[in-house]
């Protein structure tokens, strides 16, 4: 997997000097996936929006001015060199991308315990040690008053991007916001990318306004806007089909969770690829997995450390559905090495947001027999 990082970088430096872009962009987006599909425990919101936006970016000739492309263009046909501009529907389509994961970000913070300040109030109580702001943070009311500003400025923030005129205050507020996710939580590069995701909305013409002497005139040969024709038009036809069915699955996809039955924070059902970020905080107090030998009828609970890496455990932990694969996972091998399938069972006690501890699923079941995913192994909160 070194090479495999190594050659994202190499690939995310083409992307970025704009050479040999098309192969670059689409190779960096297939790069991304592959990480991104590798193990289900390692599934993260930011991975899983560098694959939209590479796939985004991917379609998109976001090549057509300040790149290496273009550069070799110009000096092969002067003359004949394609213009510096681009469609808007790919500007539209990456902006529109930045703001789904914010709006369904405040969509998911809708939900009792999180208007009541949890998790927020319990993960800033383990900041009361911090200097000058420590004593504050801990307090209930910064809880709550947190959380309610979350909500807010996720539901508000696309809107106020994609306005010129309140764009400035939403950029301020989107910068505020994010350091202080990444300043109070450990969440990776999502804050940082968010900040730059800043610069798509922007007013596209700045950089020809700023740095006038990095782009050619518009009225010299081969520069400048592309004219429309009957024939660009409908060539434009498809991407713009395509767009909208793009938009339309991740608006429809976030809402999912609504068709099962339960709590999505609990249940795991329809949290993935919904933008469902720092919402639950889910304290597992007993793991027990065992496996009884329907032959034998001898029983023995699993060393899970054997079978799992350290993120693995913690991630299977708290998941139903991570826990039904595991128990296949385990009577598969179990069959592979003694010829018969055992019966494997789960007693997992789990509290959610600081509320009582419950079993997360069913104890009696054989959790080796039951469908990927079955809903009914999980026991209501």
């Amino acid at each position: 997997m070194y090479w495999h990082f190594a050659a994202l970088f190499v690939l995310s430096l083409l992307c970025a000097a704009g050479l040999f872009y098309r192969v670059s962009a689409a190779l960096l987006c297939a790069a991304l996936a592959y990480v991104f599909l590798l193990d289900k425990a390692q599934y993260l919101n930011h991975l899983y929006l560098l694959c939209l936006l590479g796939l985004l970016l991917a379609v998109a000739p976001a090549h057509r001015a300040l790149s290496l492309d273009r550069l070799r263009a110009r000096r092969a046909s002067p003359a004949g060199a394609p213009a510096e501009t681009a469609p808007r529907l790919y500007l539209f389509a990456l902006k529109a991308q930045i703001a789904i994961v914010y709006f369904y970000g405040g969509v998911a913070k809708l939900n009792g315990d999180w208007l009541r300040g949890q998790p927020l109030t319990m993960w800033l109580a383990e900041h009361r040690g911090s200097p000058l702001v420590g004593p504050l943070l801990a307090t209930p009311a910064a809880g709550l008053a947190l959380s309610w500003a979350a909500l807010l400025i996720d539901l508000s923030m696309g809107f106020l991007l994609f306005s010129r005129r309140t764009f400035p205050i939403g950029a301020a507020l989107a910068v505020v916001f994010n350091l202080s996710n990444a300043l109070l939580f450990k969440i990776g590069i999502f804050p940082y990318a968010m900040i730059a995701s800043l610069a798509l909305f922007a007013d596209p013409s700045w950089p020809r306004r700023r740095l006038p002497f990095l782009f050619r005139s518009a009225d010299r040969p081969g520069d400048g806007a592309e004219v429309p024709s009957p024939a660009a038009g409908r060539r434009r036809g498809l991407p713009l089909a395509l767009l909208h069915g793009y938009l339309l699955v991740h608006l429809a996809v976030p809402l999912r969770h609504w068709a099962y039955p339960g709590d999505v924070a609990w249940n795991e059902a329809g949290h993935r690829f919904s933008w469902r970020m720092k919402l639950r905080d889910k304290d597992v107090s007993e793991l027990d997995i065992r496996v009884l030998d329907p032959r034998t009828g001898v029983r023995e609970s699993l060393d899970l450390e054997a079978w799992l890496t350290d993120r693995q455990l913690g991630e299977m932990s708290a998941r139903p559905d991570m826990i039904v694969d595991f128990a296949h996972h385990v009577a598969d091998r179990w069959r592979e090495d003694f010829g018969v399938r055992p019966i494997v069972t789960a007693k997992v006690v789990a509290s959610l947001n600081g509320g009582p501890y419950r079993d997360l699923v069913d104890p009696t079941l054989d959790l080796a027999s039951q469908p990927r995913g079955l809903l009914a192994v999980v026991q209501p909160p």
